[in-house]
């Protein structure tokens, strides 16, 4: 595991001498939508219900409005921390090219998001910006999500399926999405007519889950590669956007290489990393502004 021990305290959890994390790498990397930095340098985020605050003091990562129980029901899995990315980062770092992606990325961490939210949420996604992408789930949320009060501030948890699976396109259409409404609706009206479906895809193998993905309205590749990677532990997957394409044009492919040989061509070449690989290059890419 990538920390020493865990202290309880009132109202917060410290995790001491936490390795290979750092805040704005993980809530920053594109992953991830309900999260957003406070004028202190904390991050706040909801997830699973619950809003958490989250801060990097030295070594030591603080969860604030948590409990130790929590932190070992939820948290530790949901930044992934029982893995050693050390030792993820050795192996992708035998690539010279590579190497630059994960030094200046160091402290990303693929998180375990909830599934549901996350095929929602990718489905909006889809030629859209993240500032949009946040405001459309968070009104999502602030309409038919459940109310949490922190700090004097009201935030929304992101509704269950039984909460969506009645509304409209145009209720959808209401939230901002634009097209993606009718996507939303069909996917909500699917998943809540078969209990498991979601559980069932998280079940199969990662060529499989991807394919059964792909049978939702607005789910493509890379929408399926995103929702298999941030919420099904599915770490092969290698989602190519504009980002990502730019920086395999930059290290590795020619410029006419298509999307599909793209992930095709990661996927060969980092196996089981592929995912890790993918934010490495996407963090990077994205933050250097990278253009080819």
């Amino acid at each position: 595991m990538d920390f020493q021990n865990v202290e309880s305290k009132d109202n917060y959890v410290l995790i001491k001498n936490i390795k290979n994390f750092e805040l704005e790498h993980v809530f920053e990397c594109g992953q991830c939508f309900r999260w957003n930095k406070t004028e202190q340098g904390t991050f706040i985020g909801v997830a699973f219900g619950k809003v958490i605050e989250v801060e990097k003091k030295d070594n030591n990562l603080v969860i604030y409005n948590t409990t130790e129980e929590e932190f070992n029901n939820i948290w530790l899995d949901y930044f992934n921390l029982r893995r050693d990315y050390k030792e993820i980062k050795e192996e992708l770092s035998e690539d010279p090219l590579l190497k630059k992606s994960v030094d200046f990325g160091n402290g990303i961490r693929i998180l375990k998001q909830e599934p549901f939210e996350i095929l929602i949420s990718f489905i909006i996604s889809a030629n859209n910006r993240i500032p949009m992408i946040k405001r459309e789930i968070n009104t999502i949320s602030k309409k038919w999500g459940k109310e949490i009060k922190y700090k004097d501030d009201i935030y929304y948890t992101f509704p269950k399926v039984e909460d969506l699976q009645d509304k409209t396109i145009e209720d959808f259409e209401g939230c901002g999405v634009g097209f993606r409404a009718k996507y939303i609706k069909d996917t909500c009206e699917k998943v809540y007519a078969s209990d498991n479906i979601l559980e069932y895809i998280y079940s199969c193998d990662d060529d499989k889950c991807h394919i059964e993905l792909q049978k939702f309205m607005g789910v493509g590749p890379k929408v399926a590669d995103c929702i298999m990677l941030f919420s099904m532990e599915k770490y092969s997957a290698f989602p190519v956007d504009v980002w990502v394409k730019r920086a395999m044009m930059h290290f590795y492919v020619a410029p006419d290489v298509s999307l599909k040989k793209i992930r095709e061509f990661g996927r060969d070449k980092f196996g089981n990393l592929s995912g890790f690989a993918q934010q490495y290059l996407f963090y990077y890419a994205r933050e250097n502004n990278i253009n080819v």
